[in-house]
């Protein structure tokens, strides 16, 4: 077993689509910025998905 754990922040893919109300992307950019500036070193900011499903990730 490895002894290494690896922390991935998905909160602006996974939380973000799941907005009602659509998030602009300089929003996201905001985000992202802050979370990266809390020394976080794996972020998941966006998935490539069809706007028509996932309208708040059409600016992927």
């Amino acid at each position: 077993m490895t002894r290494a754990v690896r922390i991935v922040e998905v909160g602006p893919r996974d939380g973000l689509q799941n907005e009602k109300a659509m998030v602009s992307t300089a929003d996201k950019i905001a985000l992202i910025d802050r979370l990266s500036a809390t020394g976080l070193r794996s972020i998941e900011a966006t998935s490539f998905v069809s706007p028509k499903w996932v309208p708040q990730l059409a600016d992927a």
